[in-house]
């Protein structure tokens, strides 16, 4: 699945259109894992499973400023730096993957990390990547 645009929402709706807005784009960039993390949420906090998608991704992955793959480098990014977040790194390289990053992009990306955020995280993110490619029969990954 790859995804090279999103489609901003207009101003001017109600609570459940922002939600279903949000749950598209989800849908497009995240797949099933996104949608896992909802159904996870769904018993314990559905406020926040409807403001994951409402607002961050019906609002703020929907903007039109950054393409789906360079948010997704973004979000790598700091993520990685953000440390002890390896749940939502595999949901985000699995994103990543989606809307059109390759495994070398997203390990260059991972690496270059290290620079900023020393190499525990970014070996911890590696880490993370390389379930999900594994998961997906992706390894090995070739190197750049």
């Amino acid at each position: 699945m790859t995804t090279t645009a999103t489609t901003a929402q207009p101003e001017a709706t109600t609570r459940r259109q922002r939600f279903e807005h949000g749950l598209d784009v989800l849908g497009r960039i995240d797949g099933e894992a996104g949608e896992n993390v909802l159904a996870a949420l769904s018993d314990v906090s559905p406020e926040l499973a409807h403001q994951v998608t409402a607002w961050g991704f019906g609002e703020i992955y929907a903007r039109p400023g950054l393409a789906p793959r360079d948010r997704q480098l973004v979000t790598l990014g700091m993520l990685t730096a953000l440390g002890g977040c390896e749940p939502q790194l595999r949901v985000h390289v699995n994103a990543a993957l989606n809307v059109g990053l390759t495994p070398q992009q997203i390990v260059e990306a991972l690496l270059h990390s290290a620079v900023y955020c020393g190499f525990p995280r970014a070996l911890n993110a590696t880490f993370a990547a390389k379930q999900v490619f594994a998961e997906r029969g992706l390894l090995p990954v070739a190197s750049v």
